[in-house]
């Protein structure tokens, strides 16, 4: 079920009403009905898949509660290996198998030699790279002694589907999301309003921004030889904004829609297109993800601590390991090698942590350094999302060879649509404006005539702009 559909906006009504005046009284009967609804919303995509997510729950659960009577350090090694296996194990079989077999033969055919071998008709579950990060937290997480494991198997079940954050994130840590489960809630107004006007800015980010740029970039980035450079760059711009309004927005209506049911979800995005610096970027884009890799992986390797090589090391295999994350393909290998090449000056250097504030904070306007800085920065950022977006290496390098190319000089063939154009500048300026705050649309000290003035012209400006086609949210193939 897709966020922006019409299944969407008459199961989530339901769903609050059932939440709120059906099952209030009891915790068990609330968490059971997150735990019913969250399954339905997931197998309205396709119900098979289903059993995917019962048994990595099942697996987590009881490893769990073993965890917790072992002493025996071997025991608990093999408990978390369990884990481990079974949920990578299904990840790399459904993501993964034919990338891995394709290479392989790829391989042998450089070498002259023929192998054969036929790749299978594989469906990816949706949201699988994103529930299993979420339960192999849990595991490793009471294998470390860091959280008490969970006996309370519905609590369990519905913080692995709970399903505004099942398929497309934040990916949430069990010590932040699981307790949530054991407190009995209360609705609270303020609260639900705020997550209401998450959603509202969310939707604003996917159907207006998002889904009108991707008519415009997919056109293009299907078939780059028949667009000049000039065209190709601005199909790159607008991929920028159609990622970050795509992923961002879903993130925006999936908070919202936790708070709207009592529960505060992490952040995932803060405005990071106003980053100074590659570091400041990746703080502030994907940050469920961005900290998972820091805490599972990056500090086990050593983080950055030890020698400079050692710190090299670690920085290219988080980044490498977190481009595959997101797909078998080689780009987005090569994407998260390319970020990894524009952090080494700021780690070599040691400036990957110099700008830990918000830009211009406290002033409107951005000094001259600090506007040269995002520019760069995002500039930096729109060449690497060419090989994210871009279906192959060598389609990559094709398009950049174009914009660094004389046909960068021409006008653009492909017709733009100002109303587009007019959407991302009011975009960045409400960003920026309220780029202090959680989301832009915290305006609740603001007087009610006109927070309401700006929620119906918000509204108004997604009915009259948005692309109601229904589209795919892009993180739902990773």
């Amino acid at each position: 079920m897709l966020f922006n559909s019409i299944e969407f906006a008459i199961f989530l009504p339901l769903v609050f009403v059932a939440y709120w005046f059906l099952t209030n009284r009891n915790l068990q009967i609330q968490n059971f009905l997150i735990l019913a609804v969250s399954y339905l919303f997931y197998g309205w995509w396709d119900w098979r898949f289903l059993s995917l997510i019962f048994f990595s729950s099942v697996i987590d659960y009881t490893v769990g509660i073993q965890l917790a009577r072992q002493e025996k350090e071997s025991a608990r090694k093999a408990l978390l290996a369990i884990s481990l296996v079974v949920n990578l194990g299904l990840l790399v079989f459904f993501k993964y198998y034919n990338f891995f077999l394709d290479s392989f033969v790829e391989s042998f055919s450089a070498l002259g030699i023929q192998v054969h071998a036929s790749t299978m008709q594989i469906i990816l579950p949706v949201g699988i790279s994103f529930y299993t990060f979420q339960t192999l937290s849990y595991s490793i997480d009471v294998y470390r002694r860091k959280l008490e494991p969970c006996r309370d198997l519905i609590s369990f079940f519905a913080y692995v589907s709970f399903f505004p954050q099942l398929v497309a994130g934040p990916i949430e840590r069990a010590s932040n999301l699981l307790p949530q489960f054991y407190t009995f809630r209360k609705f609270n107004y303020a609260h639900a309003s705020d997550g209401m006007r998450q959603i509202l800015w969310g939707m604003f980010k996917k159907v207006v921004i998002a889904d009108n740029c991707a008519i415009f970039v997919n056109t293009i980035f299907d078939n780059p030889q028949d667009y000049s450079g000039s065209t190709l760059l601005v199909a790159s711009f607008l991929f920028a904004f159609q990622i970050y309004g795509d992923f961002s927005g879903y993130s925006d209506i999936a908070i919202g829609t936790a708070r709207v049911l009592g529960f505060n979800l992490m952040r995932n995005f803060a405005y990071p297109y106003f980053s100074r610096d590659i570091a400041e970027f990746w703080r502030r884009w994907h940050i469920s993800l961005s900290t998972w890799f820091r805490d599972y992986l990056y500090i086990p390797l050593g983080g950055s601590r030890g020698g400079r090589w050692q710190q090299i090391r670690n920085t290219f295999a988080i980044f490498v390991v977190s481009g595959f994350w997101h797909g078998a393909n080689w780009t987005f290998m090569f994407w998260g090698f390319l970020n990894a090449l524009y952090f080494l000056p700021l780690l070599l250097l040691k400036q990957n942590r110099k700008n830990l504030g918000i830009a211009a904070e406290g002033r409107l306007i951005p000094s001259f350094l600090e506007v040269y800085q995002i520019l760069t920065t995002f500039l930096l950022t729109v060449l690497a999302w060419i090989f994210f977006r871009a279906a192959s290496m060598g389609q990559a390098f094709y398009i950049l060879g174009k914009i660094f190319s004389p046909t960068i000089l021409v006008r653009p063939e492909y017709g733009l649509n100002v109303p587009l154009f007019i959407s991302i500048a009011l975009l960045l300026l409400i960003e920026w404006v309220q780029r202090e705050k959680l989301h832009p649309l915290q305006i609740e000290k603001v007087a009610p005539v006109w927070r309401w003035t700006a929620y119906l012209a918000m509204i108004n400006f997604i009915a009259y702009n948005g692309n109601f086609v229904k589209q795919q949210f892009i993180y739902f193939q990773f």
